[in-house]
């Protein structure tokens, strides 16, 4: 039987109240949470993102951090989401896909969210040091910036930001 994110969280002392902007969006976001759960329990940074079909809601992607585990550092979920996803679709283009993350994309993820013409990216937490969207390089408003999701942060943002939060004071 599989743990919902709030059963994981609760079980980990975590006290959080996830909240959602929809059922649909819980269903999504919590699959992102689930993937940064299962990245953590793995020894990665605890990120999760989950790449959807915007026409029929079907789940297209999901996947957590792999950078240690990979020894690779653009293992990050949102990378690992877009291949699969791509392959997925047999097509470099993600038209019409929305992507939930737990957090907010840094300027490398924010760029091949660019290049995949993801619809909408729906993040948990917000990155004041590595984010890439609202934070930092801002990508998606640069002059530079071929193609512009919409953005929506700080979906479930408590959640993702205390999983981070623990992962990284269990790390010290």
């Amino acid at each position: 039987m599989r743990l919902t994110a709030q059963e994981h969280l609760t079980a980990r002392g975590l006290n959080s109240t996830l909240t959602f902007m929809d059922s649909q969006n819980n269903s999504f976001m919590d699959m992102a949470l689930l993937e940064a759960i299962e990245a953590s329990e793995r020894g990665e940074v605890p990120v999760g993102c989950v790449i959807v079909d915007g026409e029929n809601g079907q789940v297209l992607a999901r996947a957590g951090n792999r950078t240690e585990e990979l020894d690779d550092p653009t293992a990050h979920a949102e990378l690992l989401a877009i291949r699969t996803a791509a392959h997925q679709v047999g097509s470099a283009r993600l038209t019409g896909c929305d992507l939930y993350v737990t957090l907010e994309p840094c300027a490398m993820c924010a760029t091949a969210i660019s290049f995949a013409r993801i619809r909408r990216v729906y993040f948990g937490a917000y990155d004041p040091k590595m984010g890439g969207v609202e934070h930092g390089p801002a990508f998606f408003q640069q002059p530079t910036c071929h193609h512009s999701p919409e953005v929506y942060g700080g979906l479930n943002e408590t959640a993702a930001a205390e999983l981070l939060k623990t992962f990284f004071r269990e790390k010290r």
